[in-house]
């Protein structure tokens, strides 16, 4: 019986893919009509969808992304990508946050390096839609604020109307944005629909907001928009822009902080 019922939901997500590849998405609500399944069933199929095809869920469904083969990776792959240059970024990011500062953090590897490095600090705030970097940071002198709003497992971020309708409460300093490409025509982008929203409401609700970037993020533009450069305060990456870049973040006045190279040369 078990064996049939799962015989059963693989051809339906078949089914399922076969509709994206021609629609280019679709939205729970259809799955549910079409096949006779409960929301939760729909919801579980493009969950699972999204794990193993080229599928991105979005808010009410999901799309294809047969055409791009840069896929969303799960945290615990990110964190072995480049982590040498993420723990550089991480530390020039750190060397801009002052005792009294509230300090936004969105997600990332960068930023949970950033919030490993900030346990041993005192008098600070911290603002985090992201778990992880919540429990980094469990027991430490520094104050942590946690939205709402229901986790993504790939990255471990809360999003959706919750975690925006608080921050919509709250006056954040210095706001840390971790992305997952940047363009002198894209700006900030992002895979997730859902984390380009919060995103997109801590950034109104900062002072300044820094996007911090290896070189392997430079001239990749993401499904999400975030923000155009015109948004954004500050540029942390390891390796000097490209001209075009360069160029249009000092047309924006975006200082570029370029992490420390020397730091972990010997290591």
């Amino acid at each position: 019986m078990a064996d049939a019922q799962s015989s059963k939901g693989h051809r339906r997500r078949e089914q399922v893919m076969n509709l994206l590849k021609r629609q280019g998405r679709i939205t729970i609500q259809e799955v549910v009509e079409r096949f006779g399944v409960s929301e939760a069933t729909a919801r579980r199929d493009l969950e699972l969808m999204e794990k193993s095809e080229p599928v991105i869920r979005t808010i009410g469904g999901a799309m294809y992304d047969g055409m791009n083969t840069v896929r969303e990776l799960p945290f615990a792959e990110k964190e072995g990508l480049s982590f040498l240059e993420k723990e550089r970024i991480a530390e020039a990011a750190a060397a801009l946050i002052e005792e009294g500062d509230v300090v936004g953090l969105s997600g990332g590897t960068t930023n949970y390096y950033l919030a490993k490095l900030l346990k041993t600090r005192r008098g600070i705030t911290v603002v985090t839609n992201t778990v992880n970097v919540a429990m980094e940071l469990a027991g430490s002198d520094i104050q942590v604020v946690v939205t709402g709003g229901m986790m993504r497992h790939n990255s471990f971020e809360l999003c959706g109307p919750l975690g925006e309708g608080m921050i919509g409460q709250l006056n954040l300093g210095k706001m840390f944005l971790g992305v997952d490409g940047v363009s002198s025509t894209g700006g900030i982008t992002t895979y997730s629909e859902q984390e380009a929203q919060i995103a997109k409401a801590m950034i109104r609700r900062s002072q300044a907001t820094y996007a911090m970037f290896d070189h392997t993020k430079i001239g990749r533009t993401s499904l999400f928009s975030i923000a155009p450069l015109s948004e954004l305060q500050g540029f942390i990456t390891d390796m000097p822009l490209p001209q075009q870049l360069a160029a249009a973040a000092e047309s924006f006045g975006i200082q570029v902080f370029l992490a420390d190279k020397e730091r972990h040369s010997t290591d």
